[in-house]
């Protein structure tokens, strides 16, 4: 069946959800599943906001997975809540389409494992809301204006709200930014996997006789190279920067290609794209592709 899913819920009694279609999307759907992934990903920092919510942040929406047997549907819970166990709770926003079991406006308790996203709306700016980007950036350039006339909010490269740990490939990412904000070279190199981005390198040079020394080799020159940058250069400064992750490339199973896109306190912004590499003790990152 793929992907069912309303925009958004219910935002208010002039009947929004009314006026948005059902979006129909395949289950591989790579924009879609990531989506997916970041909001899980990113849920701890929904559930501080919920718990503390800033005077700016006026709407809080959870979107579950509801399975009714026949039917499956993506629907946007309201007035969300969470117990000491974790478990959802929250008012039914859209009109179910296709499933029977829910209605709309019924409280209903949910497993977290069911939530596919979650959404603030902070004056007028969302925040969160990975599927609602996801269904925007799969329509053409020219359809965008009117979607976010629809929609009503201000969407832009938003906040990724990763844990900063090597569970993920953006959490190695930022480990390594704070590391370079903390000047501290021991803690960057902790951050790396030399010995896989020799590996790369040596295979980008078509250099298929390479044995165990030349790959160790290598390895000592990158980091060596990597740790001479840094005492000549200095360190990049990433405080005080606002960080998106917009796409992640899946290469193999252990290797992602990350696009970082960086907004600066005066709004310009740059984007890059860098190697990660899940090892046996999770994440690290690789040289930067321009």
């Amino acid at each position: 069946m793929g992907f069912l899913s309303k925009i958004f819920g219910r935002r208010n009694d002039a009947g929004v959800d009314d006026q948005l279609p059902v979006v129909h999307i395949a289950d591989d759907d790579e924009r879609m599943n990531w989506a997916i992934e970041k909001a899980n990903a990113t849920l701890h920092y929904f559930q501080n906001c919920l718990l503390a919510p800033d005077p700016e942040q006026q709407y809080f929406s959870v979107k579950v997975l509801i399975d009714d047997g026949v039917n499956r549907e993506h629907l946007w819970l309201v007035s969300p809540s969470f117990d000491d166990e974790g478990n959802l709770y929250g008012i039914v926003g859209n009109k179910p389409v296709y499933v029977n079991s829910v209605a709309v406006n019924q409280k209903i308790g949910i497993d977290p494992r069911f939530i596919s996203d979650w959404m603030i709306i902070e004056e007028g700016r969302l925040i969160g809301g990975y599927t609602i980007r996801a269904i925007r950036d799969g329509r053409p350039d020219h359809e965008r204006p009117e979607f976010d006339r629809q929609v009503g909010l201000y969407i832009d490269e938003g906040i990724d709200y990763f844990v900063h740990d090597f569970s993920t490939p953006e959490g190695a990412i930022l480990c390594l930014e704070d590391a370079y904000d903390d000047q501290d070279i021991e803690k960057a190199l902790a951050c790396k996997n030399f010995e896989e981005e020799a590996r790369m390198l040596l295979l980008e040079m078509n250099d298929r006789c390479s044995g165990r020394e030349i790959l160790e080799t290598t390895a000592n020159i990158l980091r060596t190279a990597f740790i001479k940058s840094l005492q000549k250069d200095g360190f990049p400064v990433f405080r005080d920067l606002r960080r998106a992750y917009p796409y992640r490339k899946k290469i193999t199973d252990n290797l992602y290609l990350i696009t970082e896109v960086c907004i600066f306190p005066n709004g310009t912004k740059s984007q890059q794209q860098i190697y990660t590499f899940k090892g046996e003790d999770g994440w690290r990152v690789l040289n930067i592709k321009v």
